[in-house]
């Protein structure tokens, strides 16, 4: 085991934490008995992404109505073009739960390739070509999430990203955790120029499902992240990117009780889509 891995596995026994982790995975299981996934679990995997995208790019500062995001992601509304810088936004979340779908399995064998993946689709529209799918280079800045302070160099980041490909390769920790640590490395961290936000809510949907702890894809952890708080979310990064063990915890526990408020979101989607409607 590496030192990064034996690192977060020390962090899975600390009582906060611990607590937190098996909330949220009874979350998850309560979900995976509904009724409506037993034979309409395609129909509630693709409303989970409608949720989540839409969700996802709210965080990231990007509104629309959930049923305008709805008729774009099934193409009952086409994407304006050119499209102003909100929808180019939610496009770029959209791509980026869309192509979560297709990565089952990468994300352990082969985390670089799934990262530069979500980062393709989800910043194709927000960054010049020649930086898609690959970590900053010296020179590159990135200007998102300020309110934390300067973004690391990207010599910095790419350390950084190094110890998250071990942790995302990891077979033996936690889901919850790994999707917590993964969500808090890339948004603190920002290796991407832009697209930081999107892609870490990808991957954290992407562990969720890897790990079992969402087989399903039913879970909306991007709306669990509101319904716990957008000003819990910034909090709660802002004590993560602190570097302190509290503030670490503090992370865990938020991104533990949005996976469990996903959870529920998820029961609410197949509730929904058992009665044979939307919202």
């Amino acid at each position: 085991m590496s030192d990064i891995v034996a690192a977060v596995a020390a962090l899975a026994e600390l009582p906060g934490v611990t607590d937190a982790v098996d909330r949220a995975r009874e979350a998850c299981t309560r979900l995976r008995w509904h009724e409506a996934l037993r034979r309409r679990t395609p129909e509630c995997a693709a409303e989970s992404r409608v949720r989540g995208a839409a969700a996802s790019a709210e965080l990231d500062g990007a509104r629309l109505p959930l049923d305008v995001v709805r008729d774009l992601m099934r193409g009952a509304t086409p994407w304006r073009v050119p499209s102003d810088a909100l929808e180019e936004v939610v496009r770029g979340a959209a791509a980026a739960t869309a192509e979560t779908e297709h990565l089952s399995g990468l994300l352990r064998t082969s985390p670089r390739q799934a990262l530069a993946r979500l980062h393709v689709v989800a910043a194709a529209r927000l960054v010049p070509a020649d930086v898609l799918g690959r970590p900053r280079q010296a020179g590159e800045s990135c200007d998102e999430l300020l309110g934390l302070g300067a973004a690391p160099t990207p010599a910095d980041a790419a350390a950084r990203l190094d110890a998250l490909v071990e942790v995302l390769a990891s077979t033996t920790l936690p889901g919850a955790l790994v999707a917590a640590v993964a969500h808090g490395e890339i948004l603190s961290a920002r290796p991407f120029v832009r697209g930081n936000g999107l892609v870490a809510r990808a991957l954290e949907r992407l562990v969720l499902h890897d790990s079992g702890l969402d087989p399903t894809r039913v879970a909306v952890p991007e709306a669990g992240h509101l319904t716990v708080g957008d000003s819990s979310y910034v909090t709660a990064l802002a004590a993560y990117a602190s570097g302190t063990p509290a503030g670490v915890v503090r992370w865990v526990e938020h991104c533990c009780a949005a996976i469990a408020a996903g959870a529920a979101e998820g029961q609410r989607v197949a509730d929904s889509v058992l009665a044979g409607r939307r919202g």
